[in-house]
């Protein structure tokens, strides 16, 4: 551990304040390099279904695109750290531990998430508002590996510095997704609200829970605990809307949704 730096970038954090999100990213990456290993660092605001603001990331401009541009565009909304951060689920996080029981078998994982080539992400959950959250990830390649279990204890550990920190930094964000949300921005346009992608395709409003929940990577039994119904209610209801929207996969049914959560509806 280079204690030096720690000290001495904790300092500038504390005494004088980046006034930019660029500065204050680079410098806490810094102090967080100094404890653990990672590859990638990206900070999302996140506000209800509002399409996330990208407050930082150490990405290539090719990496950008797969990691931010493209999320941006709906794939967010079946996110795992996006369902968190809205509940809100403050603290540190791994993935494996939100991620739904058939997440990491799903289309969403298989066609966009493994694009990204990472063996891990974890992530501190910063509420700065009552409506808006910000969520700091660090990202390990599959080349590099998993975090070792050490690196998950001090990351734990010095989550109450690094979440005052992020707090501090981005307590207006409400007003900056106000401001985006005004400024008629091209790309900033908020997607289609989930709840709106299925109304005009005849499901029902269960059904299209149903639908939600799988494409998020939940398991039949899953949903059903989730919506208090049996497994069976839960694939008659899948059958319905596979008939109803005329498909015979998983991948027919996110790329309907992605479709139109980018059209609008």
């Amino acid at each position: 551990m280079d204690t030096a730096t720690l000290f001495r970038t904790l300092g500038e954090l504390v005494g004088t304040p980046p006034t930019t999100d660029a500065a204050f990213g680079d410098a806490l990456a810094t102090v967080l390099r100094t404890l653990v290993g990672f590859d990638h660092v990206v900070v999302f605001g996140y506000r209800g279904d509002a399409r996330p603001i990208d407050l930082y990331d150490t990405f290539t401009p090719a990496e950008h695109v797969v990691f931010v541009a493209k999320y941006q565009v709906g794939p967010y909304l079946l996110d795992p750290f996006y369902r968190a951060a809205r509940e809100p689920k403050p603290g540190f996080w791994r993935m494996r531990d939100l991620a739904p029981d058939r997440f990491f078998s799903s289309e969403y994982f298989r066609s966009y998430y493994v694009e990204t080539g990472l063996a891990e992400e974890v992530g501190f959950f910063v509420p700065v508002s009552d409506d808006a959250a910000v969520v700091w990830s660090l990202m390990r390649k599959e080349a590099t590996g998993a975090f070792p279990a050490r690196s998950i204890a001090l990351l734990h550990a010095v989550e109450p510095l690094v979440s005052a920190l992020i707090r501090t930094r981005w307590k207006d964000l409400s007003r900056r997704f106000d401001r985006e949300a005004g400024g008629g921005r091209v790309g900033r346009r908020s997607p289609a609200s989930p709840g709106s992608v299925w109304r005009d395709l005849n499901l029902t409003e269960r059904e299209a829970a149903v639908v939600e929940l799988v494409l998020q990577g939940h398991s039949s039994d899953s949903i059903a605990r989730r919506l208090e119904i049996r497994t069976g209610t839960v694939k008659v209801h899948r059958r319905n809307v596979y008939r109803k929207l005329n498909i015979t996969s998983q991948t027919q049914l996110l790329s309907i949704y992605l479709t139109r959560i980018a059209g609008g509806g």
